[in-house]
């Protein structure tokens, strides 16, 4: 996964997601979830490599980020929650699937219980 159409048509795999361009500026992707609007994927060119910023569990944060050079505290965000992947092949496309796997199940609707009435 090296471009930013590869990571678009992987964020596009999962449920009621789509792409947004919200800052008016097209070199920023945004990956939405459709119930709540909620964003799981900044995807941006800088330094000539393609960044995608991904919301992770504050446990894991500091897992990725001495896992890979290329994870770094997001770029723009906070860096609590936060990660930037930076695309130079040195993450693996495994570990990139699933960071933003992980992203998207902590952003997307949760589903409503019915309670029944007694």
């Amino acid at each position: 996964m090296q471009t930013r159409k590869s990571v678009v048509e992987y964020c596009l795999t999962f449920p009621k997601v789509y792409e947004d361009y919200p800052f008016h500026d097209d070199n920023w992707t945004v990956m939405r979830c459709l119930g709540n609007k909620k964003a799981f994927a900044f995807i941006y060119e800088r330094q000539d490599r393609i960044w995608i910023n991904i919301k992770c569990n504050p446990a894991w944060i500091d897992f990725w980020r001495t896992a890979y050079e290329s994870i770094i505290p997001a770029y723009h965000m906070n860096k609590r929650y936060w990660n930037t992947i930076i695309l130079d092949g040195s993450v693996l496309e495994t570990d990139i699937k699933r960071m933003i796997s992980e992203s998207y199940d902590i952003v997307k609707p949760k589903s409503k219980v019915k309670r029944k009435v007694l």
